[in-house]
C-alpha cells in the first residue's frame, strides 16, 4: 500500500480507493505493513461469536461500542416454510440461544429466529442501510468482501479478531496490496455478474488475488445494477481477494440514500460531498492490473470442486492428460472422481437432481426474477427437487408481493423461508451423497453442500434452465418471459 508523502515541498502522492479507506480510519501505524484499523460496522453470526464472548467475559471486558455492532442467525436457521422458525439441532439451538443472550448484556441489535426481517447477513445489512460508501466492515465471515459494490472495505476476520474488535472497535490489520481489474463492452444477453466474476475467477486462478483488494471499474461493472455488484464482489474472495471495492456511483449512492433513512437534510449533503472523493485518482498505483471484455462472456458453470474450475456452458470437460503434469493435473484429476465427470464430456447435457437458487451471493430480488423469468409458464422436471430461499424476510415479502413466489411454487419449486440454506452444509438442508446440485452459491467445494454432493455454480437463470430441462443447459436456449 503507498502513503502520500509528508515533504511540504512533494506535491500528494495519488491514492487508490483502497488506500483512502485504510488511511480514514488508521487509529495508528504499528509497523511497515500493519496498522490499527477503526471499524465502523462489526457484523456477527452465531457460529463466530461465541468463543469471543466467552475470551471477552473471562477478562471481565465490556462491549467498547455496541452501536457499531449487529448480530444475525442465518447459517443454522431451518428454512422449512412455516412459522415459527424453531431449531431443532440441539448445538446449533445452542449457539442461537448464547448469541441472544449476549447481545442482550451488551445491548447488541440481534436479528434472531423469530424477527421478520431476519436473513443472510449479508443480504441484510445493505437492505437495511447500514453499509455506507467509505465504512469499513468487518464479519467473521469470508463474504464480508460483498461490501465493496457501495464503495465500503469489507473482509473477513477470525475468532480471536472478533474478541478484540468487540473489546476495542479497531482491529490490527495488515496491509494489503492493490489489484485494478478492468472490465470492457458489455454483457450480452444471458449472461450476467455472476458469469463474470465466474470468469474471472476462472482466468487468474483461485489464488490470483491472495493478498490483494480488488477494484473493478470499466464499462462493463459500471453498467451492472448494485445488487449485480454485490455478486461480484461477494465472489471475488473465491479468488483470494482479501476485499473488493467499486468506487461509488450514482447508482450506488442512491441505493444508499434509498434504504438508510438516517440520512437527511444536511447530513445527506454531506455525505454526498464525501462519497464524490471515494474513488482512485488518476495515476494511482496498482501493483498488479487485469484487463477483461465482457462482449463475447457466455454463461458459465463450475466443473470441478473449486470455484476456478469452471467453463462456459458449451465447454468440454478437461482432460487431464493435457494439462502440464503437477499440482493442477492432480486438482483436475481428484475433482473428476469427486464429481463423477467423464473427461472430454460435454458441461451441456450433465443431469442433475437438485436445484438450489439462493444464498449471500444470488439470493437478492433481482436473482429472483432471473430465476422467475425462466420458470414461468414451465414445470420443473420429473426427478428434480427445486429450492428457491430468498436472502431476508424483506426479499421474501418482496417477491411475494410480485408473484414471483406464486411462479415458482406453480413449477413446483420448494419457496422457502430466508436464510443461508443449502449453501453449506450447517443447517437441515445438506444434500445426500451422489446428488447433483445446479446451485447459485459461492463455493463448490468437495462436501460443501452435503457429504459426497456435487455442485455446479451458475446464475439463477442458468439454475431456472437446469431445473425445467433437468440437466445443465445454456439458458439462452430457452425463451424467458418477464412479466
Amino acid at each position: 500500500m503507498h502513503g502520500p508523502s509528508h515533504s511540504p515541498s512533494a506535491m500528494p502522492q495519488p491514492l487508490t480507493l483502497y488506500c483512502k479507506l485504510v488511511q480514514s480510519h488508521t487509529v495508528a501505524t504499528l509497523d511497515a505493513q500493519n496498522v490499527l484499523l477503526f471499524c465502523d460496522l462489526h457484523l456477527m453470526n452465531e457460529y463466530t461469536s461465541p468463543q469471543a464472548f466467552a475470551g471477552l467475559h473471562a477478562q471481565g471486558r465490556a462491549v467498547a461500542m455496541p452501536g457499531h455492532n449487529m448480530a444475525v442467525v442465518s447459517h443454522i436457521i431451518p428454512t422449512h416454510p412455516g412459522l415459527p422458525r424453531l431449531i431443532a439441532d440441539g448445538p446449533s439451538a445452542l449457539q442461537a440461544s448464547n448469541l441472544a443472550a449476549n447481545c442482550q448484556r451488551h445491548g447488541i441489535p440481534l436479528f434472531g429466529t423469530q424477527d421478520r426481517r431476519q436473513g443472510i447477513e449479508h443480504v441484510l445489512a445493505p437492505e437495511l442501510g447500514m453499509i455506507r460508501p467509505g465504512m469499513v466492515v468487518i464479519c467473521g465471515d469470508s463474504h464480508t468482501t460483498t461490501y465493496g459494490a457501495l464503495g465500503a472495505l469489507g473482509f473477513g476476520i477470525g475468532t480471536s479478531e472478533v474478541e478484540h474488535v468487540l473489546a476495542t472497535q479497531t482491529l490490527v490489520y495488515r496491509l494489503a496490496q492493490d489489484m485494478r481489474i478492468r472490465v470492457d463492452g458489455q454483457l450480452p444477453a444471458g449472461s450476467t455478474a455472476k458469469d463474470l466474476i465466474l470468469m474471472i475467477i476462472g482466468r487468474i486462478g483461485a489464488q490470483g488475488a491472495r493478498g490483494f483488494v480488488v477494484e473493478f471499474c470499466g464499462p462493463a461493472i459500471d453498467a451492472l445494477s448494485v445488487e449485480a455488484r454485490f455478486t461480484l464482489c461477494n465472489m471475488a474472495v473465491e479468488a483470494g481477494a482479501r476485499g473488493a471495492l467499486i468506487a461509488p456511483d450514482a447508482r450506488a449512492t442512491d441505493y444508499v440514500l434509498a434504504h438508510a433513512a438516517d440520512i437527511r437534510g444536511p447530513a445527506r449533503t454531506a455525505a454526498q460531498q464525501h462519497w464524490q472523493n471515494l474513488h482512485s485518482d488518476a495515476g494511482a498505483c496498482f501493483e498488479v492490473e487485469h484487463q477483461f471484455d465482457a462482449s463475447d462472456l457466455v454463461p458459465q458453470v463450475s466443473w470441478g470442486t473449486s470455484p476456478d474450475q469452471v467453463l462456459p456452458i458449451t465447454g468440454r470437460v478437461p482432460q487431464p492428460e493435457q494439462l502440464p503434469d503437477g499440482p493442477q493435473r492432480r486438482s483436475a484429476e481428484q475433482a473428476l472422481r469427486y464429481t463423477r465427470l467423464a473427461a472430454g464430456a460435454a458441461l451441456a447435457g450433465t443431469p442433475i437432481q437438485h436445484v438450489f437458487i439462493g444464498s449471500c451471493t444470488n439470493g437478492r430480488i433481482e436473482d429472483l426474477r432471473a430465476a422467475a423469468a425462466v420458470l414461468r409458464g414451465r414445470q420443473v422436471a420429473a426427478g428434480v427437487r427445486v429450492m428457491v430461499v430468498p436472502g431476508s424476510g424483506t426479499v421474501k415479502a418482496q417477491a411475494e408481493a410480485e408473484g414471483l413466489a406464486a411462479v415458482f411454487t406453480q413449477a413446483g419449486a420448494e419457496w422457502r423461508q430466508p436464510g443461508c440454506s443449502m449453501c453449506l452444509a450447517m443447517n437441515d438442508d445438506v444434500l445426500a451423497d451422489g446428488v447433483r446440485c445446479a446451485s447459485t452459491t459461492n463455493r463448490n467445494f468437495e462436501g460443501r453442500q452435503g457429504r459426497g454432493a456435487i455442485t455446479h455454480l451458475m446464475s439463477p437463470a442458468m439454475a431456472a434452465a437446469a431445473a425445467v430441462t433437468g440437466c445443465i443447459t445454456d439458458v439462452r436456449q430457452l425463451e424467458l418471459h418477464h412479466d
